[in-house]
């Protein structure tokens, strides 16, 4: 089984020390993630760490002694880092718009029960999605990928989607993409550490939120590049995807609430 990375939560107001920390990880390994970029955030869990200094540059050295991954954030604007990865052929997806949950519902992959969309109407939905591709495209920044905050969508938001030109999401389970609802779907991993035993063929996700990475998880996903499994993007993206089961959707629905009741203890 291959592995992909997603990086969630991309905002301005990201931990930016560990997001360089962990992109030097990916570089040295040569993986060109896909990343969850927020249009315009508006979730204070997301803004939290904006005046925060970096682990190792808490004490800003001069211009010269700074490498070229550490350039201070008042230096290196949000979008024009968006704009670089984009061009160093990470993949960008539209996280969402403003990252704010709205509705308890879990949606069609109810991993959790929280939602920015589903359980919203249709007509919403679509202004949404819209308003979200606005804001991208106004920093220079196209993508057809589509990213749901808590991966809660709904039939609403695929049609939403689509009006919008959206082609792809990165969301459910399985081992190969599969196309949905007009939607090819790259899903994600149900479980990493079955993963990482897996020698079958296929590809999957993994989930990363960079923001509350601590050293433990910094040494585990070292070993885990270490292994050889984790590929580029780009590689999975020249797959043909497969039509999905009639049971396909059921299928995710009851694995991902297994999963809520296994992390909640609950019904």
């Amino acid at each position: 089984m291959k592995i992909v990375i997603r990086l969630d939560d991309f905002s301005p107001g990201m931990d930016m020390g560990k997001f360089r920390r962990f992109k030097r990880l990916l570089d040295e390994y040569h993986i060109k993630p896909l990343i969850g970029v927020v249009p315009e955030n508006r979730d204070p869990k997301l803004d939290a760490f904006r005046d925060e200094p970096e682990e190792d540059n808490k004490k800003p050295k001069g211009r010269e002694e700074l490498p070229d991954d550490k350039i201070r954030e008042e230096d290196y604007p949000f979008w024009h880092l968006v704009r670089n990865l984009q061009s160093e052929g990470w993949i960008i997806a539209m996280h969402g718009l403003h990252h704010v949950y709205t509705t308890k519902k879990g949606g069609m992959l109810p991993l959790n029960k929280q939602s920015e969309f589903a359980g919203i109407d249709l007509e919403k939905q679509i202004s949404m999605i819209a308003e979200g591709k606005r804001i991208l495209g106004g920093h220079g920044i196209a993508t057809d990928f589509f990213m749901a905050p808590s991966h809660s969508y709904d039939k609403n938001t695929m049609t939403a989607l689509a009006e919008n030109g959206f082609r792809r999401i990165t969301d459910g389970f399985g081992k190969r993409a599969y196309r949905r609802f007009d939607m090819t779907f790259y899903p994600i991993s149900f479980r990493k550490d079955a993963v990482l035993k897996d020698e079958s063929e296929g590809y999957t996700t993994f989930v990363i939120h960079t923001n509350t990475l601590n050293g433990d998880d910094f040494a585990y996903y070292e070993k885990v590049f270490a292994s050889g499994k984790v590929v580029s993007w780009d590689e999975w993206l020249l797959e043909e995807p497969a039509e999905a089961s009639d049971l396909q959707g059921i299928k995710e629905y009851l694995m991902a609430r297994f999963k809520y009741i296994a992390v909640h203890k609950r019904w």
